[in-house]
């Protein structure tokens, strides 16, 4: 059989959610594979060019890949702009249970890829157990402490607190969600905004920079262990720290990794450089290859 994409539809939370499954050659009947959700970061989409990317990378490997939209991103349903990182931590755990009903999918061997934001969904939903391994890349595990680095410029902090409380009081006041510009919560710089893609959402609700500032999934991720566990972070990355990955790696058990790369900004797979995908071939073959006798 060839590799295949085939456009999927699961449920979430009642909400109908969208993804392009990656089905590779399969040497024998009824051979089943392992498989990974790949996930979008804040405000993305499953046909984003790092998503599409990796999911091919992952099907030319040898592993089932289901790229997917978050709810209210994309194709998916839900209310647009507003993400909130609970929800979406349901929404990959219901990826999952797609993918374990899948013929093509060994149920046992199931595992979690997220980007940025992706990434700290992968950090929380991998703590569950029907969860084989996490692969992090560009993640953050302190929301607070995140937006404090990027928001670094003298006075802008204050100035991105500030606004978050002005929506919180115009919401209380009138019942009126007031939306905040992509930039004013993440400001990513101009020389990287290409990479995001035509369909990346542009406002967002205050709830959404609500979650994401008191996320703290660094909290969780020394539960991911005995599991093998992944985290690749751009050394030089102008939108989360690379620090960021580091404190992760301090709480998580054991197996884990943490590689820095040179050369490459917040979104790797976006350029030439083929460092983070050696580094996750690399990482795969020793502690989740295709076969297991391997």
């Amino acid at each position: 059989m060839a590799a295949s994409e085939t456009n999927v539809e699961f449920n979430s939370d009642g909400l109908k959610l969208s993804g392009v499954l990656h089905v590779p050659d399969t040497p024998a009947p009824g051979e089943r594979r392992p498989a990974f959700v790949v996930m979008h970061g804040f405000g993305g989409y499953k046909d984003g060019p790092e998503h599409r990317a990796q999911a091919r990378i992952l099907c030319d490997w040898g592993y089932v890949a289901l790229r997917i939209d978050f709810r209210g991103c994309g194709e998916s349903e839900g209310e647009r702009g507003r993400l909130i990182v609970e929800e979406e931590v349901r929404d990959a755990i219901a990826a999952v249970n797609f993918l374990a009903a899948h013929d093509a999918v060994d149920a046992e061997r199931i595992g979690l890829y997220g980007d940025s934001m992706g990434a700290c969904v992968a950090f929380r939903a991998g703590t569950d157990e029907r969860v084989a391994a996490v692969i992090g890349s560009g993640g953050f595990g302190d929301g607070a402490r995140t937006f404090r680095a990027m928001h670094s410029a003298p006075g802008a902090f204050r100035a991105f607190l500030d606004r978050l409380d002005e929506a919180k009081r115009h919401y209380r006041e009138t019942g009126e969600t007031r939306k905040i510009s992509r930039f004013d919560i993440v400001p990513i710089p101009e020389a990287l905004r290409t990479h995001l893609g035509p369909g990346a959402l542009m406002e967002f609700s205050y709830e959404t920079a609500q979650s994401m500032y008191e996320s703290r999934t660094e909290d969780y991720v020394a539960e991911i262990a005995p599991r093998p566990f992944l985290l690749i972070h751009p050394a030089a990355d102008q939108v989360v720290p690379a620090s960021e990955s580091y404190e992760v790696f301090r709480r998580a058990g054991q197996p884990t990794e943490l590689y820095l790369t040179a050369g490459e900004d917040h979104f790797p797979l976006s350029g030439k450089n083929p460092q983070s995908p050696l580094i996750i071939k690399m990482w795969l073959d020793r502690f989740f290859p295709v076969r297991k006798d391997r």
